[in-house]
């Protein structure tokens, strides 16, 4: 009579599909019960996260891997800018007033006989802080006062709402030419304040919005039914699933602070010299445009560059974070 095999808690028992039965290792009996996806990924895997399928999107979109390497790129030359550009900016020669190009200078040289290569690599220092620093203002303004009014409503929500319909309603190069032209300052602060304070409205909204929809979820409702206080509620459930629209609205808002903050130095209200801004440069060139049209097509095409790659990255990260577009 053969030896009977002792009993191993670790083995399984699993149908044929012909009325028997078979001897199956644990390992065996899972694969049996839990066949591997299309993918050949294990299905016991942690599901993954709205960042995580959004890095996994962004990571091969070439939109945005295009955009991120023009924008890496700005931020360098802005902390570094002698990386690529020797001189000064401030050096001016008005024996060489409106040259074209030559070596050493590829740009040329402006009305004032500045080299334009080097004020238009310096005037990325300018726009890209103005930009951050600016969106950085808004959207922590704009979500932590469209957040809390969304979240407990009432009167505090109507107030709101009411105050964010009269900076609608101030059209903003207009207020930008009022608010700024009393102030003396020369340096980027009031422009950063100036557009914190008419931006704020925008991203208010959007948050607002998205923090009513957060907590209609069941979620917050079992969250606040086990006692959660409004802190908990905001911080850890409702503010991580609905900050995805603030960002998105806040990084392509970034390209349109720079071409803003262009566009008030153009007039005049914005930095002015001795700042180095490709809107002062465009400001200061236009005159000559039919005698020295290189001085106004380098920093003009450095402010177009700069403002589509924010706005191109902007719409990457709002395809990634939108579920409804995959």
């Amino acid at each position: 009579m053969p030896e009977q095999e002792p009993y191993e808690p670790e083995r399984a028992i699993a149908g044929t599909g012909m009325g028997g039965t078979m001897d199956l290792g644990a390992s065996e009996a899972v694969t049996l019960a839990q066949p591997p996806g299309p993918d050949g990924a294990d299905p016991r895997d942690k599901p993954r996260s709205l960042w995580t399928d959004a890095w996994h999107d962004l990571r091969r979109n070439p939109v945005f891997i295009i955009s991120a390497l023009v924008i890496l790129f700005l931020i360098v030359i802005s902390i570094w800018p002698s990386l690529i550009a020797s001189g000064s900016p401030l050096k001016c020669d008005l024996a060489k007033a409106q040259e074209g190009s030559q070596p050493g200078h590829p740009f040329g040289f402006n009305g004032q006989g500045c080299d334009v290569y080097t004020r238009t690599v310096y005037g990325a220092r300018t726009s890209v802080a103005v930009g951050i620093l600016a969106t950085l203002g808004v959207a922590l303004l704009g979500s932590v006062l469209g957040g809390l009014a969304g979240f407990f409503g009432g009167g505090g929500d109507a107030v709101l709402s009411r105050i964010t319909d009269i900076f609608f309603a101030i059209p903003v190069v207009l207020g930008g030419l009022v608010l700024l032209s009393v102030i003396t300052s020369n340096t980027i602060w009031p422009v950063i304040g100036f557009i914190v304070l008419l931006g704020w409205p925008q991203i208010s909204r959007i948050a607002r919005g998205s923090v009513i929809t957060a907590k209609q979820n069941d979620y917050v409702q079992a969250a606040r039914a086990l006692g959660a206080s409004n802190s908990r509620l905001l911080l850890r459930h409702i503010a991580p699933n609905a900050v995805a629209p603030v960002i998105v609205v806040a990084t392509i808002a970034l390209g349109t602070y720079i071409s803003l903050e262009a566009t008030l130095s153009f007039l005049g209200v914005g930095l002015k010299p001795p700042s180095v801004s490709w809107g002062i440069d465009i400001s200061s060139a236009a005159p000559y445009v039919r005698n020295a049209p290189h001085a106004l097509l380098w920093p003009s095409g450095a402010l177009a560059i700069t403002v589509l790659a924010f706005i191109m990255l902007g719409d990457a990260v709002r395809d990634a974070l939108d579920p409804k577009l995959r």
